[in-house]
């Protein structure tokens, strides 16, 4: 599952090339992932900045979003012959102009699959004091996304609050958000290291579940991105232009 030999399906994105001189390094933040990679690879790859990207999603229009979900959409029937009846699926809110998931929950909940949203800090503190970033999940009890009761995190991510809370090992399939992701499945996320820390146990363990599948714009491909040891790849991609296994 975790190969290096990667499988398109009617995908053909037009990757972009990481180009530093075309980019302003002190936008990165000294402290993430981008600009260690940058600085500590032996091939030195430059990430773009986050901005490059979350500008071209907030340019969309929400018709022009809701268009591009819906073809993406369309790609999830090749990802069910991979799923056992009443999968649990891990879904996000989106916001920030990410490409909608509401039709996510719709094709979960028209293939009798249990659907669940992401919380934060339902673990506390660690011992060092900081906020433990494993994520766990609640099941979903709406049709609509913006009908489920949610508090807003202190990072701006709504979420809800529940009781019936499952750990990441226990779905079969996470749906991870991201800023880019590159032809080998390495993936951006906004910095915070949520998905990374909560997944990385089980992939370092070789597990096959939950499987990890991201799902973003075209323009959000990108041809190689640096990647740190604890970073978790995906299994595969789903975005407008078709699905692709890593």
């Amino acid at each position: 599952m975790h190969s290096k030999t990667m499988h398109s399906e009617t995908m053909h994105p037009k990757p972009i090339r990481p180009e530093p001189n075309n980019f302003d390094s002190n936008n990165l933040n000294p402290n993430n992932s981008d600009s260690k990679n940058a600085e500590t690879s032996e091939t030195v790859i430059s990430n773009p900045p986050r901005r490059h990207f979350t500008r071209q999603r907030r340019q969309l229009t929400d018709g022009e979003r809701r268009q591009l979900a819906q073809s993406a959409s369309l790609h999830l029937t090749k990802l069910q012959h991979r799923l056992p009846a009443h999968a649990r699926i891990g879904l996000y809110y989106d916001g920030f102009g990410e490409l909608p998931t509401q039709p996510l929950l719709d094709w979960c909940q028209r293939l009798g699959y249990l659907p669940y949203l992401p919380v934060v800090g339902s673990l506390g503190r660690t011992s060092n004091g900081n906020d433990d970033k494993r994520l766990r999940f609640v099941p979903v009890y709406h049709s609509k996304l913006i009908n489920v009761p949610t508090r807003i995190h202190q990072l701006g991510m709504k979420q809800n609050h529940s009781r019936a809370l499952l750990w990441a090992s226990e779905l079969d399939v996470i749906i991870c958000p991201l800023v880019a992701v590159d032809l080998n499945g390495n993936r951006m996320g906004m910095g915070g290291g949520f998905y990374d820390t909560t997944l990385g146990k089980s992939y370092r363990s070789g597990a096959s579940r939950p499987l990890k599948i991201g799902w973003c714009y075209d323009f959000q491909v990108v041809e190689q991105l640096a990647r740190q040891p604890w970073d978790v790849p995906l299994d595969g991609l789903i975005t407008p232009s078709g699905i692709r296994w890593f």
